[in-house]
C-alpha cells in the first residue's frame, strides 16, 4: 500500500512538474541576435510550465546548427540559411533540419552618437568595410579614422552582412571581430571613430543607426523589404519537432511569442 501511494505521488508530481520531478528540458544555442528573443520567450514558457527546464545558450548561428547536426541541442537558433554544406553533414548523420522563421531582422549600421554621419550609401559600406574608405571626412564626417568593427565568422550576422552589403568581398584586414552583437555594440558605444552592425534589437540610446540608400531600419521598413540589409532569424530542429519543443516553437510564432519579439526590438511576424 506504501509503495502505491509513492507511486501515485510521484505520478502526479510528473503531471504537474512539481519540484522538477519527471521535469521535461530544452536546450537551445546558436545565433547571438535571437538570443534575446529565445531568451524572453523561454521565460515566459517555463513561468506557465513549472515542469520545464529551458537551457539558452549563444555562440552564433555556426554553432546553432552545428548543434543540431551533432545532436548536443534540441532547437538550434540561427540568423541565416543553413548552407548547403551543413546539409549535407547533416544527412551524413541522419539529421534532417527543419527552419522555422521566428521573426525578421535588420542588421542595422551603427556609429557612435557623437558621429554627424547619419547617412550611407551601399557602396560608402563597402568601401569602408573592404578598406577603400578609411577616413570619416570622405564620408561626410569630420576628419579622423575609421575604426571598423565585424563580427567573427561563426556569425550568422557576418554572413548576411558579407551577402547583403558586400555583395561577398573580403573585410579588410585591420577590422577588428567581435564575438557577438552586444560586443560590437558596446564597443561602438565607447569608441567615437567606429563604425559597427548589429541587429536592430541591439540598437539602443547608446549608438546610433545610420540610413542605408536612404532608408532607416524599422519595423515598417523590414517588413517591407525597403531597408536593403533585411533578413529572416531562424530556429532549426531535428525534423519536425515533438512534444514540449513543438509546443515551444509553436509559443514562439503564436501572438503572445510574436509580441516578446516586438519587446525585443525586432520585427514580428504577426
Amino acid at each position: 500500500m506504501r509503495t502505491l501511494k509513492v507511486l501515485a505521488v510521484l505520478l502526479l508530481g510528473c503531471f504537474l512538474g512539481a519540484r522538477g520531478i519527471c521535469a521535461e528540458s530544452i536546450t537551445i544555442k546558436g545565433s547571438t541576435t535571437v538570443l534575446p528573443i529565445a531568451q524572453a520567450a523561454a521565460e515566459v514558457f517555463m513561468d506557465d510550465n513549472p515542469g520545464v527546464n529551458i537551457s539558452v545558450q549563444g555562440g552564433g548561428s555556426g554553432v546553432g546548427i552545428a548543434s543540431i547536426i551533432d545532436g548536443t541541442c534540441d532547437i538550434g537558433d540561427a540568423s541565416r540559411p543553413i548552407k548547403d554544406a551543413e546539409l549535407s553533414t547533416a544527412a551524413d548523420n541522419g539529421v534532417n533540419p527543419k527552419a522555422y522563421v521566428v521573426a525578421m531582422d535588420g542588421i542595422a549600421v551603427v556609429v557612435h552618437p557623437s558621429n554627424p554621419v547619419t547617412a550611407l550609401s551601399k557602396k560608402q559600406i563597402k568601401d569602408i568595410y573592404t578598406g577603400k574608405i578609411s577616413d570619416w571626412s570622405e564620408v561626410g564626417g569630420n576628419m579622423g579614422k575609421i575604426v571598423v568593427l565585424g563580427r567573427d565568422s561563426s556569425s550568422g550576422t557576418f554572413e548576411a552582412f558579407e551577402s547583403l552589403a558586400l555583395s561577398k568581398a573580403k573585410v579588410r584586414a585591420d577590422a577588428l571581430l567581435n564575438a557577438s552583437n552586444q560586443a560590437v555594440a558596446s564597443t561602438v558605444a565607447r569608441t567615437p571613430g567606429a563604425i559597427g552592425y548589429v541587429g536592430l534589437g541591439y540598437v539602443t540610446s547608446e549608438i546610433k543607426a545610420v540610413t542605408v540608400d536612404g532608408v532607416m531600419p524599422s519595423k515598417e521598413t523590414v517588413l517591407s523589404g525597403e531597408y536593403p540589409l533585411s533578413r529572416p532569424l531562424f530556429m532549426y530542429t531535428n525534423g519536425k519537432p515533438k512534444g514540449v519543443v513543438k509546443e515551444f516553437i509553436d509559443f514562439v510564432l503564436s501572438q503572445q511569442g510574436q509580441h516578446l519579439v516586438e519587446e525585443n526590438g525586432y520585427v514580428g511576424l504577426k
